[in-house]
């Protein structure tokens, strides 16, 4: 081999290495580009375990309950809460021939979206099964905050993507919002909802060394108008079925007693939390008085009357935190975020 071609062979090495050194450069820029704008300090909830959240502290002890069923189907898409993409058909769709390529992606992702829809200079209308309607505009929502913390970005991205597959099927545009931000915005959101995310627990108890007797207790919960939902578990709902409050009678060691009674109220699903907490207070203390009990928290402090008026002012700056941000206890938007 001659040296010409010796040196051509040379060339032609250094020129594919600085191919493959150039192709590895661009690959690191662009990771580092998407960690930039889609990094997250937050565990993937999808992948791993989901990290405790943090709960506030506020006397007497808080404690997490089942939480009745979610939000009305009235609920609306609502940016606060939710990613929310505009369709625009170019011409008014019926909601059966809407649900028809729905379906695939309400099944995915369950109760965590929602669709609206919109007449010409009409006011937006929650799409459901068997609706009859035909709309000209259209808004789909993924709820990105609730009691199980954000969801994460690889979610949020099929979620836009199935999105405008969906507007292509439809012949609609699509405009969806910067998908950084919206992350921003909901991670803010989550550390306030662990602020406000509270739960008052009373517990009753009867004098040391005796038990209450449950055929009584039950004629006295019944009296004041609380429903059976469970075994051994009363709620008091409003005309909206809504629980205000939840009664847990805990047995004792022999059938027919019962060691105490824990009272739940969960702060920011309920409307009207003062009144709610001080009709609570009030069941709470006439059971005591003609039961001859008394009301600890869950270290077993007791309760006093200085106490309890305590946590009722307290309970006011929650409310006005909560209605701060736009989601009103017991509203369509906090019984979605606290779910």
């Amino acid at each position: 081999m001659s040296e010409f071609q010796l040196g051509l062979l040379l060339i032609g090495m250094l020129a594919i290495v600085g191919v493959i050194v150039f192709n590895r450069v661009q690959e690191r820029i662009a990771t580092k580009r998407a960690e930039r704008t889609f990094g997250s300090q937050h565990e993937d909830v999808l992948l791993g375990e989901a990290a405790q959240r943090r709960e506030p502290t506020l006397e007497p002890a808080i404690r997490k309950l089942s939480p009745e069923p979610g939000a009305s189907t009235q609920a609306l898409p609502a940016e606060v809460l939710d990613y929310v993409i505009a369709l625009s058909p170019a011409r008014s769709l019926s909601a059966a021939a809407f649900l028809e390529v729905w379906a695939p992606l309400e099944h995915r992702f369950a109760k965590r979206v929602l669709a609206a829809g919109r007449d010409e200079g009409g006011a937006w209308k929650r799409i459901a099964h068997g609706d009859a309607a035909a709309y000209g505009s259209f808004q789909i929502a993924l709820q990105l905050v609730s009691r199980a913390g954000v969801v994460n970005e690889g979610e949020l991205i099929e979620f836009r993507s199935e999105v405008e597959n969906l507007a292509a099927t439809l012949g609609a545009s699509a405009i969806a919002p910067e998908m950084k931000q919206a992350m921003d915005r909901a991670r803010e959101l989550d550390q306030f909802c662990a602020d406000a995310d509270i739960q008052i627990v009373l517990n009753l108890v009867p004098t040391a060394g005796s038990v209450f007797p449950e055929a009584r207790l039950e004629s006295a919960i019944a009296a004041a108008g609380l429903e059976r939902v469970a075994d051994r578990q009363h709620a008091l709902r409003d005309a909206h079925e809504r629980v205000l409050y939840a009664v847990i009678v805990v047995g004792g060691e022999k059938d027919g007693e019962v060691a105490k009674l824990a009272f739940s109220l969960d702060v920011p699903r309920v409307p009207e939390v003062r009144k709610t907490y001080e009709s609570m207070v009030r069941f709470a203390r006439q059971l005591a008085a003609g039961l001859g009990g008394s009301l600890i928290d869950d270290n077993e402090r007791p309760l006093e009357e200085q106490s309890l008026d305590a946590i009722g002012a307290e309970l006011d700056a929650v409310r006005q935190a909560l209605e701060g941000r736009g989601l009103p206890p017991g509203g369509p938007l906090a019984l979605r975020l606290f779910s």
